[in-house]
């Protein structure tokens, strides 16, 4: 089996070198049947990837620890479940994952743009295989997933941190995420090289762009919900590198799939636009060096490995090519129409996308500066939580204004008069907001009761934007305000969508500030019987138990929680002892009050010879709201991605008129 998994990749980095160069000379020469032949090449590829990660997966679940990588991320008594997501857990394996989401997306995305692909940009497929090669190339000879030795007894087992379900999740949606933003890249690519720079590009990778970009968010979001229940802080987000890596390709492909809009409206931004979509994609490699290179210490990154070298070279290649293409073609992608107004849509698009770039570049100087400080002066200087946050707030407080002014400003021009009557009720209703905010004593947070009032004002301006619409509809003649509702979105999926988007930031925003500013923590040694309290709470702690688990001895700590009067029964929190793995986890307890919106999050420090036990408790508010953003986030991306019979329609305007 693990020749047929080698013979695999082999076959497939054949295949998409040849579709590289192959594709390429098609695409220089106008070579149609060969550009044929090296588009079924990357199609074949996928199949023989697939067939890699069948046998990958196939060890795994039969444990063949003659595999190097089943030895080293599995053990016998590894449940199932997590045996399966190993597959992703270790390097090697997550490399495989990334060249089998890359080729499959891209593979898609040919297919289903071929006569764009073949006739209008005929370097995607070059380009996608290209890249592709470069990941081929390290597992067949730098990192291979299917290198052997002979068997030990049992393997090592998976870290313990990764068996949890969020992780079954993650890591898969996290690479749908950096992976998808491949396929943009490449067709924006293809448009400079074939010398194509109007839009068609954008109109035929709007919804693979914005599918990656759902995936990278949702992924950040149930990774900070991972963090949140599995390592035991309390915390959600601790502006980790690995993190942070994630959060720059994110914050990037937001400016674009903003900035888009303009340039299909009014033909602007056109350089603009392809420098973000160049931007994204490296960034998302680069959180992928950063993950495997092992020059960063975090939870979530691998050991050090020979691959970082591999990857910092890639990258290189990537940016000074995407730089050179630029620049040749700069005189082409120059628009004409320039910006009317600084009291316009479209410069509300510009100001967003400088602040969203703006954060985005000063969370790369914080994971790259402790880099560069050990390159040059020969130790690390750490970039802690307080830099990224005075640049979050000062960063992210215009952009959540933005928000709620954006869609209020008309396009090419607006008077102050007619913003100012737009603007009336939602700042009337942030005013209100804030002043009853401070009134209820929420003012030792200057920057959390701001970032409360301008929520409060972009929920407005969401709820007034949908009530004068679906007012419009009704007076067109919709019979009731369900159905007008209903078709105003319908007409309007983007638009709309997109303000359903905005409304889970908010709740984020809120959920945030709930739990970064007014959260309570308090420690105590507990003795059998003894009881501490915290923010109306008593916790008694009533004894200890220990049992043994599928792979692992769990000792729990019990704990009666009581408030005000009412006994809202026991929680178990403890640790974890991993036999295989010789590694200790902390398993916190945490009880949801829905009402109060708050979580009570009880961690078991340390368990005393005595049987006395050290416990850290903290109640949360609001926090619930950030998950709470995630559901609500899908949604408004479902909504902005569902198939428009106007967009089709126009789409095949765009290719009807591509030369033949």
């Amino acid at each position: 089996m693990p020749e047929l998994g080698r013979a695999a990749l082999v076959v497939a980095f054949g295949l998409v070198v040849y579709a590289a160069i192959a594709g390429g000379y098609a695409a220089f020469r106008g070579r149609r049947r060969l550009h044929e032949s090296a588009t079924n090449a990357l199609f074949a590829a996928l199949a023989a990837v697939g067939v890699a990660a069948l046998v990958l997966l196939a060890a795994l679940v039969r444990h063949d620890f003659s595999l190097v990588y089943v030895a080293d991320h599995t053990s016998r008594e590894l449940p199932l479940r997590y045996a399966i997501s190993a597959f992703w857990g270790g390097q090697e394996g997550s490399l495989l994952l990334w060249l089998l989401v890359l080729l499959g997306l891209g593979s898609a995305a040919v297919a289903l743009n071929r006569k764009l692909t073949s006739d209008v940009l005929p370097w995607t497929v070059p380009i996608l295989a290209a890249i592709a090669s470069f990941f081929a190339l390290l597992l067949v000879f730098v990192a291979s997933p299917f290198a052997t030795a002979t068997a030990p007894a049992d393997g090592v087992g998976l870290n313990p941190s990764l068996q949890n379900p969020y992780m079954m999740a993650h890591p898969p949606l996290l690479y749908l995420g950096y992976v998808g933003l491949t396929v943009p890249f490449a067709f924006a690519m293809a448009a400079l090289a074939s010398e194509r720079t109007d839009e068609r590009w954008i109109v035929a990778t709007r919804r693979w762009t914005l599918a990656s970009w759902t995936f990278l968010g949702f992924a950040i979001l149930l990774g900070a919900k991972w963090a949140y229940e599995e390592v035991g802080w309390g915390g959600w987000y601790a502006w980790d590198p690995v993190e942070n890596a994630a959060l720059m390709p994110w914050l990037v492909a937001t400016a674009f799939l903003h900035s888009v809009m303009v340039q299909e409206k009014k033909n602007m931004l056109r350089v603009w636009n392809v420098v973000l979509v160049s931007g994204a994609f490296a960034l998302s490699l680069f959180g992928t060096f950063l993950t495997r290179s092992g020059v960063i210490s975090s939870i979530h990154s691998f050991t050090q490995s020979s691959i970082g070298a591999w990857f910092l070279g890639f990258i290189a290649i990537v940016v000074a090519a995407s730089i050179a293409l630029i620049l040749v073609r700069l005189p082409v992608l120059r628009s004409p129409t320039r910006l009317e107004s600084l009291v316009s849509r479209e410069a509300a698009f510009l100001y967003n996308n400088l602040f969203l770039v703006a954060l985005a570049l000063t969370v790369l100087w914080g994971v790259v500066y402790p880099l560069v400080s050990e390159a040059v002066r020969g130790f690390a200087v750490t970039v802690g939580a307080p830099y990224y946050d005075f640049f979050a707030i000062a960063f992210g407080l215009p952009l959540v204004l933005l928000m709620g002014v954006g869609p209020l400003i008309a396009w090419r021009r607006a008077s102050l008069r007619a913003l100012g009557t737009s603007l009336l009720w939602p700042a009337a209703v942030a005013l209100l907001t804030g002043s009853l905010l401070l009134l209820a004593g929420a003012g030792s947070s200057p920057a959390g009761l701001v970032g409360y009032t301008f929520a409060a004002f972009v929920l407005s301006a969401i709820v007034l934007e949908f009530t004068r619409g679906t007012r419009a509809r009704r007076s067109l003649g919709d019979e009731s305000w369900v159905s007008a509702f209903t078709g105003l979105v319908g007409r309007n999926r983007r638009r709309y969508g997109g303000y359903v988007v905005h409304a889970a930031i908010v709740l984020l925003l809120v959920g945030a500030v709930g739990i970064g500013g007014f959260s309570t923590t308090r420690e105590a040694k507990l003795a059998s019987g003894e009881t501490m309290t915290i923010e109306g709470y008593a916790l008694t702690y009533t004894g200890s138990s220990q049992t043994r688990g599928p792979n692992a001895v769990e000792q729990r700590a019990r704990v009666n929680v009581v408030r005000d009067g009412e006994d809202l029964g026991s929680v178990s929190a403890g640790k974890n002892r991993y036999l295989a793995e010789q590694q200790t986890s902390n398993e916190v307890a945490i009880r949801t009050d829905w009402l109060r919106a708050q979580d009570l999050f009880v961690i078991v420090d340390r368990f005393y010879a005595d049987g006395s036990v050290g416990f850290k408790v903290l109640v949360n508010p609001l926090v619930n709201l950030i998950w709470l953003a995630g559901l609500v986030f899908v949604l408004g991306s479902l909504i902005t991605m569902w198939p428009d019979a106007r967009e089709q329609r126009r789409l095949a305007r765009h290719a009807a008129y591509a030369p033949a």
